[in-house]
């Protein structure tokens, strides 16, 4: 039976990426906002659901005409929604894009370590 040689194993340009300060403060920047960001909408979310399932007399309280609270915080669901994605897409565009565009400069002319 033939004997199969194993070669060590080079790093990859995608471990060496992952291993990069750089690469490594991108992510934690991205992990600090979003985190954070996702435990805030996940609580409002809960909050209306619980009001909604729990306090159906506070949500049917009519605010003007046919207008309630339950209705207001269910559109504020979407206005949220929105809201979010505005302050994430500038937010990115202030302080992660250029970084990631550095990084993948890096990466393509051969100059990450």
């Amino acid at each position: 039976m033939s004997e199969v040689l194993h070669m060590p194993e080079s790093e990859t340009d995608y471990q060496r990426v992952q291993r990069s300060e750089e690469f490594q403060a991108l992510r934690s920047r991205f992990r600090r906002f979003v985190f954070p960001m996702t435990a805030f909408f996940l609580a409002w979310y809960l909050l209306y659901v619980l009001l909604a399932a729990y306090a159906q007399d506070f949500m049917s309280t009519r605010v003007t005409g046919t207008i309630t609270v339950g209705l207001l915080f269910g559109l504020g669901q979407f206005v949220t929604t929105f809201a979010i994605t505005m302050i994430y897409a500038r937010w990115a565009n202030r302080r992660q894009d250029a970084v990631a565009e550095r990084l993948r400069e890096h990466i393509e002319n051969g100059q990450l370590q």
